[in-house]
């Protein structure tokens, strides 16, 4: 009985384990415009280095086809000067998310 006991338990604690993702670990930059968009000199096939603000802080973004609606926002925000809330990946500088600007009265 004891065994089953244990068993249960350990079923237990990996399908209520298995179901949560953890949190993404991002910096936001709110309500952000990008400033410059140039080719990566050391990877140019597979990211782009993005500028953010006036202070020109490097950030990278993928060439994956995954990451084509980012790459979109990065497009649509250096051209037209469109803020988003801009999500950077810690500890990589990658973003990871961009998000539209909420504008509340």
């Amino acid at each position: 009985m004891k065994t089953w006991t244990y068993f249960f338990l350990l079923l237990v604690m990996i399908t209520s384990c298995s179901g949560h993702s953890a949190p993404k670990n991002l910096t936001w930059y709110k309500n952000a415009t990008i400033s410059d968009v140039t080719e990566d000199p050391d990877h140019p096939e597979t990211v782009m280095r993005v500028a953010i603000g006036i202070s020109q802080q490097v950030f990278y973004v993928s060439k994956k086809n995954e990451d084509r609606m980012i790459l979109n926002k990065v497009n649509q925000s250096f051209k037209s000067g469109k803020a988003f809330d801009i999500g950077i990946e810690n500890n990589t500088n990658i973003i990871k998310e961009m998000r539209e600007v909420k504008n509340t009265p």
